[in-house]
């Protein structure tokens, strides 16, 4: 049988009532714009991630924009970020007028490497913003010491580490504000598009609202130029359900990824290492290997979903061709988009089908 990179059928199976009762439930009530689903489901978003604010937004890209808005981001400011991630994370600082400015990873890691920070910094930086990658935490603790004494601004990019942990605190109440992403691939994910943000920063939960809703302070009162970007009732109704559920399936996720480090290790596959206080949630089990083009098209042919997280640097994208950044600009994420691959990973795998990719693996690097 096929094993799909992720199965959403699997999961909706394991809580179909549940889930049938929230749709019929919203449908009933027909409260589709913010309204209680959306209240309840920000109260309990905010309770898990032990936050004060929750914020319930369109996608996960709108979070970050929103974000930065509300941090005073704006044109002729720059942000620094990794190159090593999904397009939105720079999309969004370009959405404010803003420029990124990347920094390279560490190579055990993936994520932002916080000993090459300072050097990125000039007086028009404004803001980091460090990505959980794969459901990694970054190295949060110099980054916000950095922060601080440049006086920037921390936004956690959190869209693929909901659950994660960094020295025993959840992600999302790290720095000053935070972006969660609901997309249906994520660990939460929902039957469509949906974000958050959460802070703990009042002024700052008080701007997002506004700005994701026309910037009413009433019906037809508006005190800013705002969006329409907010979380869609029944989505809301969909992702409280999951939430119930996803300690449970983080913790299968890890054991997983404890599966296929057994079986990987001995190929001289290089597998997820997870940096000392860190708690991952693997929304991603990326490994770096020998062949990988050749693994990847094995995989597939043998109806095993493999993908690539990521194969260009964002730095290399020609959206991104303006910024001038050639290859070699940021070595160790240009070195690792060339060998890196991601395995089949959802909470509903089996240890069997764990051990059919590892030995399809085994046949190509032998």
């Amino acid at each position: 049988m096929p094993i799909p990179l992720v199965d959403l059928k699997a999961q909706y199976r394991t809580i179909k009532d549940e889930i049938d009762a929230a749709v019929s439930r919203v449908l009933a009530n027909a409260s589709f714009i913010l309204g209680p689903e959306v209240e309840a489901f920000e109260q309990a978003f905010a309770r898990y991630c032990e936050t004060k604010h929750a914020i319930g937004v369109s996608s996960g890209t709108a979070a970050l924009q929103l974000s930065l808005l509300a941090c005073g981001v704006g044109p002729g400011d720059e942000v620094i970020t990794t190159p090593f991630t999904f397009i939105a994370t720079a999309a969004a600082i370009s959405h404010v007028g803003a420029t990124p400015v990347f920094v390279d990873i560490e190579e055990d890691t993936y994520n932002i490497d916080p000993t090459k920070l300072e050097a990125a910094i000039t007086p028009r930086t404004k803001a980091i913003i460090p990505v959980h990658l794969y459901g990694q935490p970054a190295d949060m603790d110099p980054i916000l010491q950095i922060a601080r004494e440049h006086g920037l601004k921390v936004i956690e990019d959190a869209c693929q580490a909901i659950g994660a942990t960094y020295r025993g605190k959840k992600v999302g109440g790290l720095g000053d504000v935070a972006c969660f992403s609901f997309y249906p691939s994520k660990n939460l994910g929902a039957a469509g598009d949906g974000g958050m943000v959460t802070t703990n920063d009042d002024s700052i939960a008080e701007q997002i609202r506004k700005l994701r809703d026309h910037g009413r302070t009433s019906h037809y009162g508006h005190s800013v130029v705002g969006f329409t970007y907010r979380l869609d009732a029944l989505q809301a109704a969909i992702l409280n359900v999951k939430l119930a559920h996803i300690d449970e399936w983080n913790q299968a996720r890890r054991a997983h990824a404890q599966a296929y480090n057994k079986y990987l290790t001995p190929l001289g596959v290089i597998t997820p290492r997870e940096k000392e206080g860190c708690w991952a949630v693997y929304h991603v089990y990326a490994v770096r290997l020998p062949k990988r083009d050749e693994v990847f098209q094995h995989l597939r042919a043998k109806g095993i979903g493999a993908s690539i997280h990521y194969p260009l640097p964002v730095h290399l994208q020609p959206a991104y061709a303006h910024l001038g950044l050639p290859e070699g600009s940021y070595p160790v994420a240009e070195a690792c988009s060339k060998n890196i691959l991601s395995l089949p990973m959802y909470p509903e795998l089996t240890e069997a089908q764990i051990q059919e990719v590892a030995g399809a693996i085994r046949q190509v690097l032998g």
